[in-house]
């Protein structure tokens, strides 16, 4: 068996799957971003949810799981995040071997079909994985503005709706129709008490992500402070693409752009506008939105390591067509 993990910033898929591709058991749990969460309720909430797999799969609760574990985790971003992670879930001893990756290697894996290409993750964060038709990669801290994200995902654009309608507010900024549609989205009466409650802690500051949709709307409807928010984030995909790109040295060659997260998802545009940032620089670049949940890629990985071959491969995409199930 293979032992998958896809590990988010809001949520987290496991699978347990046979060598010919079959699901065995699957769950969904919580967070295991070991940035925003700490390393300890990460690693318990990733207990508990391989916990809960293993019941679906009628498997005892015996350690390890099975031989082979791929971990794909939001939050490993620098070799200091592997030197604490990787020996950590080694101790855990769900599995014999452990593959721990950043996130995005799964959207990669899920959703290339060359065998190499780009894969970029917009949801709560942003990050960008390059791997090339020779077997090199590029990655990106992905640390925010500490490594020069000036505008890094959902929470930064939901941060941005935000200060926008204050701004509208206190006379510091444009009008905005952010100014009733932000607190409107949380039941409160206007952005200076969505800020308070935030504030205070009565709203975790990590639902403010949930703003990035608010505002794709509002940009969509014309709204130029939101416009201009958007505008932001969409050139900072545009210009990890385009890096990626330089890096892997691959010339007009035809790439794959693999993109997944919330944002990709949305129905304003947002896709659409960085694929046309993209191929402004690259012509033949194609951008192919997610089919596939990314917990599918980290299997894929797994069963790579098996050799397990396409049959086993197209065996895995059907039984995870469907949605995972609540947690």
């Amino acid at each position: 068996m293979v032992l998958a993990v896809d590990g988010g910033a809001t949520k987290t898929d496991v699978v347990l799957v046979g060598s010919g591709g079959a699901v065995l058991g699957r769950a969904r749990g919580p967070a295991t971003n070991h940035q925003l969460v700490g390393l300890p309720t990460a690693l318990d909430h990733l207990g508990d949810t391989i916990a809960r797999a293993c019941r679906a799969a009628g498997l005892p609760p015996d350690l390890p799981v099975c031989p082979t574990g791929v971990f794909c985790l939001a939050g490993i971003d620098l070799s200091a995040d592997e030197e604490r992670v990787v020996p950590a879930v080694r101790d855990r001893g769900w599995t014999e071997t452990v593959d721990v990756r950043n996130d995005t290697f799964a959207v990669l894996r899920a959703g290339v079909t060359s065998g190499w290409g780009i894969g970029v993750v917009c949801g709560t964060g942003l990050n960008c994985v390059g791997l090339g038709p020779d077997g090199s990669s590029v990655r990106f801290p992905a640390l925010g503005e500490l490594s020069g994200d000036f505008a890094p995902g959902g929470l930064w654009l939901g941060t941005r709706g935000l200060g926008l309608a204050l701004r509208q507010d206190d006379g510091r900024g444009a009008a905005t129709v952010l100014s009733g549609s932000v607190p409107a989205h949380f039941g409160l009466s206007s952005a200076a008490s969505v800020l308070e409650a935030v504030y205070r802690g009565d709203l975790p500051f990590g639902r403010l992500s949930e703003l990035a949709e608010v505002v794709l709307e509002t940009a969509a409807a014309g709204d130029p402070p939101a416009e201009g928010a958007v505008a932001l984030l969409v050139d900072e995909v545009v210009l990890m693409v385009r890096a990626t790109l330089a890096r892997l040295d691959v010339g007009g060659a035809p790439v794959e752009v693999v993109v997944g997260g919330g944002l990709f998802e949305s129905r304003h545009g947002f896709a659409r506008r960085v694929l046309e940032g993209v191929r402004r620089h690259a012509p033949a670049a194609a951008l192919r939105p997610l089919e596939a949940p990314p917990v599918v890629g980290a299997a894929l990985l797994g069963l790579d390591a098996l050799a397990a071959g396409p049959e086993a491969e197209q065996a895995l995409r059907d039984a995870l067509a469907s949605p995972a199930p609540p947690h």
